[in-house]
């Protein structure tokens, strides 16, 4: 069963949302009450993958079911605020996991704000190096409190939470293009799970194809904002998500998400869900049934 809810800014619209919602889900069979938006319960027994809303970068907030935390990149530079907001929105000051999928700054940009004033358990990030001021920086809050980084790379099976099983399916290989050295991580509870790919390109698609893994997935954070080089026919085929979330900003110089990307989604049947459009996206699951969140 899905439910879908939208975040709305007004209580009047807010009200006439619910309404409309409820109509829409007539028929459909419910379990409790449902949980006030962006609450933060420890011990929910429902895993959370909230895409915030970076514009065009990428950020995913991960909540266990046991309260467990991973985040997963910070936007750009001009973010860093943005992501320490939606961390103190949802009640978080410890995280027990950080991913920096590469080194681009549109992934890591705010994540040494974020590591500077937060709790930090473990950190991971490829096995790539970069001569810019956002990685510099970002390495030096790492050592600042005296993290080591443990490189992220196909195979990985990350302790989180019992309750779920997280993978690290990519990259593979060493590549030349950082991103084709994306960490892609997979994450299962239940009878559901995320494929969360960062930027990761054809090349990576290619090898994760030939390494066998399970890719299998019902939502798909597609490939590099929705750039034509990723999210290859293939590789669609073979994920076969549900849902589809697009991270990427408004009017951006780079033209994502590609038509060419939306198109192979629509002739999949594959429901899209876009940070430009709809603002921070949030997939709420008991490991059966999902809750389907958007801020507008």
């Amino acid at each position: 069963m899905i439910r879908l809810i939208r975040l709305c800014k007004s209580h009047l619209f807010g009200v006439v949302s619910l309404i409309l919602c409820l109509a829409l889900l007539a028929g459909c069979s419910s379990r409790g009450s449902l949980p006030v938006p962006h609450d933060f319960t420890e011990g929910s027994g429902k895993l959370r993958v909230i895409f915030i809303d970076v514009g065009q970068g990428a950020s995913q907030l991960l909540i266990s079911p046991s309260g467990k935390t991973l985040l997963i990149d910070a936007g750009n530079n001009d973010k860093e605020q943005v992501m320490l907001d939606a961390l103190k929105l949802y009640g978080i000051s410890r995280l027990d996991i950080v991913i920096g999928t590469h080194p681009d700054a549109d992934h890591i940009g705010g994540l040494d704000k974020v590591i500077d004033q937060h709790e930090v358990g473990r950190i991971y990030m490829p096995k790539v190096s970069s001569t810019t001021k956002t990685f510099e920086s970002v390495l030096r809050s790492i050592q600042r409190k005296g993290l080591k980084v443990s490189t992220a790379k196909a195979g990985l099976n990350l302790e989180w939470d019992n309750a779920v099983t997280v993978k690290m399916l990519a990259p593979v290989r060493n590549y030349e293009d950082t991103n084709d050295m994306s960490a892609v991580i997979k994450v299962t509870y239940g009878q559901h799970s995320f494929l969360l790919t960062g930027d990761a390109e054809r090349d990576s698609e290619k090898d994760m194809l030939a390494s066998g893994a399970d890719l299998r997935s019902d939502v798909l954070l597609v490939g590099h904002h929705g750039s034509k080089s990723s999210t290859s026919a293939a590789f669609l085929t073979k994920v076969n998500p549900k849902y589809a979330v697009i991270q990427s900003g408004a009017d951006n110089k780079y033209g994502h998400p590609t038509q060419t990307v939306l198109k192979r989604l629509q002739k999949q049947g594959v429901q899209v869900y876009r940070n430009d459009k709809q603002g921070t996206v949030e997939f709420i699951t008991d490991g059966q049934q999902f809750e389907i969140r958007a801020e507008r």
